[in-house]
């Protein structure tokens, strides 16, 4: 089991410094008992709005509301100790203005107790970074292929297939990191635009459908888990079949009972 050796919780300073030194391991959860099952092994938990998909099976993450979101997370920071806790912002709590986003950042921050948080969006959000930033708000800034913008976007696409796009999204990684963006995120985003952003960039890239050059990696671990449905995106491995053993266990229970063989006595009080 690949382990960490850490003592307490990683902070945000302490992330920025592995890039170049340790490649950095993320995953998403929702719920205390994955968030401490995984708190030993990875470095950073991403509290996702793809828990609006995954965990409350919503046609889209733009259906997750600020309180499900500080709900969630508190529930990830309360039952670890050893992984920073990263929280998405929903669809439509910082687009607003800077002021906005800084209202509800500094309500899941204070609420929740996690460590950072991350927006959705290119350079135009970029003076919204700075204002966080500037104001104790870490951010992390989620570029390329962005959930939140499925509209605009005409669907889940790679990005950055031809140079012009390729350039947009540099643009748009390099606008962040001059706002103060600790880290950024590249989703669905080519191979070698997402080497080049993280060749030009001094803070850690984190990929998902992205490059095995980025600095870590994250996956929605329902996805990673079998837990995912029925369509499962291309850059996903799938590390077990979760589901089935899901399936095979309530299986079992249901025969059990309908056959009258649980509960056993030693499974009821007072029976010797």
């Amino acid at each position: 089991m690949s382990l960490h050796t850490r003592t307490k919780r990683l902070s945000v300073p302490q992330l920025v410094a592995m890039k170049g030194q340790q490649k950095i391991v993320s995953l998403t959860a929702y719920t205390s008992h994955i968030a401490k099952l995984m708190d030993p092994i990875v470095d950073f938990i991403l509290v996702g709005d793809s828990t609006a998909m995954v965990g409350y099976g919503r046609t889209s993450t733009l259906d997750l509301s600020l309180d499900e979101i500080i709900a969630h997370t508190r529930a990830v920071v309360s039952s670890t100790r050893l992984a920073c806790v990263i929280a998405d912002m929903p669809f439509g709590s910082y687009q607003e203005s800077p002021q906005q986003a800084y209202r509800n950042c500094a309500q899941v921050l204070a609420r929740t107790g996690c460590d950072a948080i991350k927006l959705e969006g290119g350079a135009v959000l970029a003076e919204t970074v700075e204002f966080l930033v500037k104001r104790g708000i870490p951010v992390m800034a989620h570029i390329g292929l962005m959930p939140q913008y499925v509209h605009t976007m005409g669907g889940f696409k790679a990005q950055g297939m031809n140079e012009t796009a390729a350039q947009a999204i540099e643009a748009d990684a390099r606008a962040h990191l001059a706002a103060g963006a600790f880290s950024l995120l590249l989703e669905g985003v080519a191979e070698g635009v997402a080497r080049r952003v993280t060749e030009l960039s001094p803070m850690p890239t984190i990929g998902i459908g992205a490059s095995p050059s980025c600095d870590g990696q994250v996956l929605v671990t329902e996805d990673m888990l079998g837990l995912g449905g029925d369509h499962v995106p291309r850059f996903v491995k799938q590390y077990a079949d979760v589901g089935a053993l899901i399936t095979q266990a309530c299986d079992a229970f249901a025969t059990q009972v309908r056959e009258g063989t649980f509960p056993e006595a030693r499974h009821c009080y007072g029976v010797d």
